[in-house]
């Protein structure tokens, strides 16, 4: 099988946003996604984009996504924020969420940022297994994640 890793276009997002509904239902919060495939569209692609993503992909169809944004720490500088990893139930284990993570490694790299923060949910064990594959993984049980929805 061949998987090709590149960047989301804007005909990739409904199969993006299936992925991250199939996400939702995996952490147990499937009626959390509310966001509407426009919306969904515009903030990737319209005149004031706010996240980019990897896509894998396997025969043309997307199986996988590392969708992501820049964030600015005032004590790292410039990173990068993975807001979903997602490879599609039926393809994991089989090393696409490397690739993903990988290229997105990469293009921090070439960015010249300074690291990738995200969350992972404290029950997700396969999640954790994963992560914690890679050097240099800081696992901060410290600080705990808030939000406001306005």
């Amino acid at each position: 099988m061949h998987i090709n890793i590149r960047k989301a276009i804007e005909a990739d997002c409904p199969a993006i946003l299936q992925l991250i509904k199939e996400l939702a239902i995996y952490e147990k919060a499937g009626d959390e996604v509310t966001v509407t495939l426009n919306q969904f569209t515009q903030c990737g692609f319209g005149a004031t984009a706010m996240w980019q993503a990897f896509v894998a992909e396997s025969d043309d169809v997307i199986i996988g996504v590392a969708l992501y944004y820049p964030r600015f720490s005032t004590w790292k500088g410039p990173r990068l924020y993975l807001e979903d990893l997602v490879v599609t139930d039926a393809m994991r284990g089989q090393g696409i969420g490397k690739l993903l993570l990988n290229k997105l490694i990469a293009e921090c790299k070439l960015l010249q940022y300074t690291g990738i923060a995200w969350q992972v949910l404290n029950w997700n064990e396969p999640g954790l297994h994963f992560y914690k594959k890679y050097d240099g993984l800081i696992q901060d049980d410290e600080w705990i994640n808030c939000s406001l929805t306005v």
